[in-house]
């Protein structure tokens, strides 16, 4: 269906940060499918896992155990409470619910919320710029109006207010509200950070009044801000994170974690999906977790993410650089345009996307070397020459 644009290019293969076509030819990598392949394409761990796992037992349905997911919702539970060497309480203090996508783990904290509120209190707040998913309940709490249109009537019960603004937030939360759900930095949106004051604000509200906060880390989750989840970042305890990207580094992976007390809000029979938590997809999720923290991928993100934004800001063209880790945006200086810097770019080899009209997004894989930084930065640098030329 012609629900995406035609494709300049048919990539075939890939290796770490490389992509290559069909007749041959090599590209830079620093988009990563759109922040999936963290670890970088055909990593060895994760594609050795998958083989094994596919030799073994794809999938037999959750009216039955399996033996993998149950340590990932460990690994995970572990890291969202304070990391690879974090104090945590012993003992599991929130539960997983896995499915196949992000938009499925935001379907899945949306009803969480509404049984929990019941239906006097329904309503999810979100924030203008914010993406969520494409279902037509994640579609809703995506906060721009533009992409609702075609799709009236949505599901009721969604509500904006204006990012990073604790005014507009105070305001939206009522006594009809179940929930706040908010991106720690707004990918879809133009890549652009919370402050740590909203994220305490916004979580102060939600104690005060009673509503979950609701993380979405399906972008910004497992290191790519240069802390295993965006949120860490501000000092905030959520209820409720949902992830999905990088879990399976390109197999179809999503999760939902939630506190404890919030997780049994759900009784037997309350959400399911056919293929959540399969072995199949939890064994690649078990690889790349595995992988990352023994590589220590935040702290990677840390540094190569600070060469790289220095490297950006050195570029003439390029106006500013916001993001966090190796989540950046590059602002061009008018009158560059991103989709024709995007263009020639890929021309001279380096996959980079214009998210806004203005900005081009950089997620290269959290593995990335400092030479791929630098002959990126080479790439981008003629593309933006040529832009100044021809803007």
């Amino acid at each position: 269906m012609n629900t995406y644009p035609p494709q300049p290019v048919t990539f075939v293969r890939g290796e770490g940060t490389l992509l290559w076509d069909e007749a041959g030819r090599r590209y830079l990598d620093f988009f990563s499918g759109v922040a999936v392949t963290s670890l970088g394409h055909a990593h060895p761990a994760v594609t050795d896992a998958v083989a094994k796992q596919a030799r073994t037992l794809l999938h037999v349905s959750n009216h039955f155990a399996t033996t993998v997911a149950p340590g990932v919702a460990a690994t995970l539970d572990r890291l969202i409470r304070g990391g690879s060497g974090g104090p945590g309480p012993a003992g599991a203090k929130g539960r997983v619910f896995f499915c196949n996508s992000g938009a499925e783990a935001n379907e899945c904290a949306i009803k969480l919320a509404r049984k929990r509120g019941g239906p006097d209190r329904h309503v999810v707040v979100s924030a203008y710029g914010s993406f969520h998913g494409r279902t037509l309940a994640t579609l809703h709490a995506t906060g721009q109006p533009a992409k609702h249109k075609a799709f009236q009537p949505l599901p009721e019960g969604f509500r904006h207010a204006a990012w990073c603004d604790v005014a507009a937030f105070d305001a939206a939360v009522d006594d009809s509200v179940a929930a706040v759900l908010l991106e720690p930095v707004l990918g879809e949106g133009g890549v652009h950070p919370a402050t740590p004051e909203f994220f305490a604000a916004v979580g102060k509200i939600c104690d005060d009044r009673g509503a979950l906060l609701m993380i979405d880390e399906i972008q910004t989750g497992l290191g790519r801000t240069g802390r295993w989840f965006g949120f860490q970042h501000f000092g905030i305890e959520p209820d409720v994170v949902t992830m999905a990207k990088a879990l399976g580094n390109g197999v179809p992976i999503g999760a939902c974690w939630a506190r404890d007390e919030v997780a049994a809000t759900f009784a037997v029979g309350d959400h399911a999906t056919t293929f959540g938590g399969q072995p199949f997809a939890t064994s690649a999720a078990r690889a790349v977790l595995a992988a990352m923290e023994e590589a220590d991928v935040p702290s990677r993100a840390v540094t190569a993410g600070g060469r790289l934004a220095a490297g950006l800001a050195s570029l003439s063209g390029v106006h500013s650089v916001r993001g966090l880790g190796l989540l950046l945006a590059a602002e061009l200086a008018p009158p560059l345009q991103a989709k024709k810097v995007a263009a020639w770019a890929l021309d001279g080899g380096l996959v980079v996307n214009p998210v806004t009209d203005s900005a081009l997004r950089l997620a290269p894989p959290l593995l990335v070397s400092d030479a791929e930084i630098d002959e990126g930065l080479a790439l981008l640098r003629r593309a933006l020459e040529r832009g100044m030329l021809d803007p």
